[in-house]
């Protein structure tokens, strides 16, 4: 890609997990802790606890990811317990998901965070992220602080993906036209879609998905790739 001046990132499924879902991020922690539930089953506790933590002031600004996690996987538990309630969902369970989870997560952001640091001395880097208000204390959990001139975080922001007006703040805080701008995340329809709808070029990272995403013609993304350690070469 030529002419790229500036770099938007994606956080969540896409730095944390090198392009796994979360969803399915977390249902591979279920299965090795076992848990005895069927995917279906989980789905629905995860929906549940995406949307409670949506609508809920649960995850605090001081929260590390750890504490999130622990959060977050408590959340499905409680709606599994409400779910059956005649079968054993112990809290020791959940937290050593959340603690499988919170490992795997950084052994994988041993490689990703190298690719962030690498393409910072490059080009600006800002980021772009769902998320829960928190941003600033997970990215220093992880010594990413350094690498970003911005964060627009949906909470604070008061936007939410797919809105492209959360990605218009990331070009306004680059300072350059969207043409000038690689936006790079894991999910078409919140990441590569809304931004490629303001011009900016778009790179998907499309490892393992929730679900099958429909790619509107015309606005697909400029470049696909399976791994975060791919995007340098495309952004030359």
């Amino acid at each position: 890609m030529s002419s790229i001046k500036g770099i938007i990132f994606d956080y969540g499924g896409t730095i944390d997990t090198d392009g796994i879902h979360w969803g399915e991020f977390i249902w591979e922690q279920y299965k090795e802790t076992g848990v005895g539930i069927s995917h279906e089953i989980y789905r629905e506790a995860y929906v549940h606890g995406e949307r409670f933590l949506a609508k809920n002031h649960v995850i605090e600004p001081t929260d590390t990811f750890h504490t999130l996690l622990r959060k977050k996987i408590a959340i499905h538990f409680d709606y599994l317990r409400n779910r059956f309630p005649e079968k054993h969902f112990s809290k020791e369970d959940a937290e050593r998901i959340a603690d499988g989870c919170y490992r795997k997560v950084k052994k994988t952001m041993e490689t990703t965070c190298a690719v962030v640091k690498e393409l910072s001395k490059q080009y600006p880097l800002v980021l772009v992220t769902n998320f829960y208000g928190n941003m600033p204390v997970v990215l220093k959990e992880f010594n990413l602080s350094e690498y970003f001139k911005t964060i627009v975080e949906s909470s604070v922001v008061g936007l939410r993906k797919p809105d492209p007006a959360l990605f218009a703040l990331g070009v306004e805080a680059l300072g350059f036209e969207p043409h000038e701008i690689v936006v790079i995340g894991d999910s078409y329809r919140k990441d590569i879609y809304p931004s490629s709808t303001l011009g900016c070029r778009t790179v998907w990272l499309k490892n393992v998905c929730w679900e099958e995403e429909t790619v509107v013609q015309g606005d697909e993304a400029d470049a696909i790739i399976r791994t975060l350690k791919e995007l340098p070469q495309y952004i030359k």
